[in-house]
């Protein structure tokens, strides 16, 4: 079945990576999938949190413009009073891109990812965690080449991408059409050896079995096969 921007049910949409969108971050990029669009910039600052004792940390932040969607949102103006879905969200993506960094490689330093949506068609948490983990990789690389540490903290790539059951059809990478009508929602992050960061499921409509699950989660590592290649096109090898 052909979708309405005239995909296969197994293919993701257009992506385009802009590295260096903000020339003040120490890494960033803005990354594009069909018309969802986000600003991943990453800020290298030498502390860390208090309960960090030993390495570094990295975290992220995430928020979206308020005419981002169809409809105007309220700004999140402070982390007090941080929507609780944006809050979900960049905790989404800092478990993502720490779980592929070795802290103690950092020293004594955090790095931030703001995530920045500047228009939502659907999947702006992976868009974040796909083009933050660029943002960081190329944060790190300059660390590196500016002898501030030793070598590349990161130990794989990591990236993330949404699917869902529509119409009775497992698809990849939706849109806002396509997820507002699932009946099944599904977001995945895995690494660059195919392993699981996490899983989000969700029977918006109606319960799921184990084989529909495992139909969407095979779709989501095809994808995030593809969106690695990707990744490794801008970042280069870690």
């Amino acid at each position: 079945m052909l979708r309405a921007d005239g995909r296969k049910p197994n293919e993701l949409r257009p992506v385009l990576v802009t590295p260096g969108y903000n020339k003040y971050a120490e890494g960033s990029v803005l990354i594009e999938c069909g018309d969802t669009r986000v600003l991943c910039s990453a800020s290298v600052e030498e502390r860390v949190p208090p309960h960090v004792q030993t390495g570094g940390w990295v975290t992220a932040e995430y928020s979206m413009l308020p005419r981002a969607n169809r409809e105007r949102s309220s700004r999140d103006i402070s982390k007090l009073k941080l929507s609780p879905r944006s809050a979900e969200i960049q905790r989404l993506i800092g478990r993502s891109l720490r779980s592929v960094v070795d802290l103690n490689d950092l020293g004594q330093r955090q790095i931030t990812v703001d995530c920045d949506v500047l228009q939502g068609d659907g999947g702006t948490r992976t868009a974040s965690v796909t083009g933050g983990l660029m943002a960081l990789a190329l944060a790190c690389r300059k660390l590196v080449r500016d002898g501030v540490i030793g070598k590349m903290p990161m130990k794989t790539f990591v990236a993330g991408v949404s699917a869902g059951i529509v119409e009775g059809e497992p698809m990849l990478d939706l849109c806002y059409s396509e997820d507002s009508r699932a009946a099944v929602d599904f977001n995945c992050v895995m690494t660059g050896s195919g392993e699981i960061v996490e899983l989000q499921a969700t029977g918006e409509k109606r319960p799921f079995s184990l084989s529909e699950q495992e139909q969407l989660l095979l779709l989501c590592r095809k994808g995030i096969e593809e969106l690695i290649a990707i990744q490794k096109s801008i970042v280069g090898v870690l």
